[in-house]
């Protein structure tokens, strides 16, 4: 879809200081003739995000808003996420997809402070992020202008670029030491690797690839006990030290990578239709799901806890493909939190060697009723001669399907 380039003055730009949204930056202002504000998130990907203030600078932006975006990021997207136990094609726990969301949203909302009509990203017409940015922000302001070059301009190649930028006196900082050969996306919930070997999927991914966790097999010897604190679904502590969202995240990020959980390498289903092999690190995140399941199996009604694992896949979908702000997504999310009100309790882990184990689990709201369990002699509260008319009568259906066809 065109966009009049008469009809943009001003665009929000999402903008890291790197080669390509550097060159972008020049290119909206050649292209369209308008003003550019930039736009840098701190979302965790533990980066210095304020060289990005002095780059825009150097290329004369005069409005350059640079956020940290950690505490929101985890307190209203990563936790609400996980207390739906989201996991998208039975391994994927969306690092990706659930940061763009927020970014849509804090870029929408620099729109109507700086009073411009559109705005740009750097994400490429092959991609998923561009539905998710542009989803977003077509559900928070409808009548957006979104500008994405990678669907627009003619440069294809990191050479290219070099050239573009070269040209026009575009600074590009040369990273010292070897260049990764990955495309990388990082925040606190995770780290993604893309490209290089990783493009056959045959191909092990290099052992120096990995940047946040080591190896299950160089991992300590020693195992380490944890104790996760639960209220209302969501880690409130960690071994009875009080912690928000965002420390919580990287205090399980230390710990899990630390003892080698975490790695994942998967060829997932991309929105737009092709197949890509990816390789992710999501230690903490990892640690969550494990944890979250454990104190939800004491704390869920069984058609609850059945329900919401029917639902899973459609949820983790939705944030997968673009529709965190969708009636359906926040519909789902009001089904979820109204089951985590008795999610309350404690959960203690063992990790070792990539491995995480639960090895206990209590709550004041748990439902396990020690007494019916028991093997022993339960005094009365579960008379076993129930259970002959009980499977009786679930075995009829079956029982009379059987007369007929026989």
């Amino acid at each position: 879809m065109s966009i009049s380039k008469s009809s943009v003055n001003k665009v929000v730009l999402a903008y890291s200081g790197g080669l390509d949204t550097s060159v972008i930056l020049a290119w909206l202002r050649e292209t369209y003739d308008c003003e550019v504000v930039t736009f840098t998130a701190d979302i965790g990907q533990g980066e210095e995000v304020e060289a990005a203030r002095s780059k825009a600078e150097q290329l004369d932006v005069k409005e350059i808003f640079i956020e940290d975006l950690t505490e929101e990021f985890a307190r209203d997207y990563v936790f609400p996420m996980f207390r739906a136990n989201a996991i998208y094609e039975g391994e994927y726990l969306l690092g990706t997809s659930i940061a763009r969301p927020l970014i849509a949203k804090r870029m929408v909302e620099i729109v109507n402070e700086t009073g411009a009509d559109s705005i740009s990203h750097g994400a490429t017409g092959k991609g998923n992020d561009q539905v998710r940015f542009e989803m977003g922000a077509y559900a928070l302001k409808p009548g957006i202008q979104i500008i994405a070059p990678w669907r627009e301009w003619d440069l294809t190649s990191r050479e290219t670029l070099m050239d573009y930028a070269a040209d026009r006196g575009i600074p590009v900082e040369m990273k010292r030491g070897k260049a990764s050969p990955y495309s990388m996306d990082a925040n606190l919930l995770h780290i993604s690797y893309e490209g290089a070997e990783l493009e056959d999927p045959w191909n092990e991914p290099l052992p120096e690839m990995w940047r946040w966790t080591v190896s299950p097999e160089a991992a300590p010897d020693k195992p380490s006990y944890i104790t996760l604190s639960y209220k209302a679904g969501d880690v409130v502590a960690i071994d009875g030290e009080s912690m928000t969202p965002a420390q919580v995240l990287m205090k399980l990020n230390q710990l899990g990578g630390e003892n080698g959980i975490g790695r994942l390498d998967i060829v997932e289903n991309r929105y737009v239709g092709m197949k890509s092999r990816g390789c992710y690190e999501t230690p903490g995140g990892t640690i969550l799901l494990k944890a979250h399941r454990a104190i939800e199996s004491i704390t869920l009604d069984r058609e609850v806890a059945h329900l919401k694992d029917d639902l899973m896949p459609r949820y983790a979908s939705l944030v997968y493909n673009g529709y965190w702000w969708s009636p359906e997504r926040i519909l789902l999310q009001e089904m979820v939190d109204k089951s985590q009100v008795y999610v309350n309790g404690e959960v203690r882990l063992k990790l070792y060697k990539g491995n995480i184990e639960v090895v206990g689990r209590r709550s004041d709201d748990s439902l396990f009723d020690e007494n019916i369990a028991t093997f022993e002699d339960d005094e009365g509260s579960y008379d076993q001669k129930d259970a002959a008319g009980f499977i009786k009568l679930n075995a009829l259906r079956l029982a009379i399907a059987a007369k007929k066809r026989l």
